[in-house]
């Protein structure tokens, strides 16, 4: 598959309680998305597709740049929680991703707040390559 497997639909954010989850797939990564971001973001760093370069500083090839990685768990919690809910999303890059691999992505309702203005819903982020090495953590806030 080459785009996220999203959420059956969009979240009723007034329905959602804490310990929901929902989880997705992108993958695999193939060398062509890399280029096109690189291309799109304007980071045409080497080691992120040209596999001598990458080498020759000491990685087995080419590897992804995290905010791509950062980028597709963004897209799919914003079509989970509707993008105009978003307030916030924080992310940790903790492992390389490369092409080839295929990337788990999973999120769960944390906390709950009512306030006045309505509902802050706090959800953890997590996405492990194939192997269950996890390639980033984050935090995504909706009102």
């Amino acid at each position: 598959m080459s785009a996220p497997d999203l959420a059956p639909a969009p979240a009723d954010l007034t329905a959602l309680t804490v310990g929901d989850e929902i989880h997705g797939q992108f993958g695999p990564i193939t060398r062509t998305q890399l280029v096109r971001y690189a291309g799109a973001g304007g980071d045409f760093n080497p080691i992120h597709h040209d596999e001598e370069f990458a080498k020759s500083a000491g990685m087995p090839g080419v590897f992804s740049m995290g905010l791509f990685h950062g980028g597709v768990a963004g897209g799919w919690l914003a079509a989970w929680l509707g993008l105009e809910h978003v307030t916030a999303l924080k992310l940790r890059f903790t492992g390389q991703v490369w092409p080839g691999d295929v990337l788990s992505l999973h999120a769960r309702v944390d906390d709950i707040e009512e306030h006045a203005d309505g509902r802050l819903i706090i959800c953890s982020l997590l996405v492990e390559r194939q192997n269950g090495d996890v390639a980033l953590k984050g935090e995504v806030r909706a009102r």
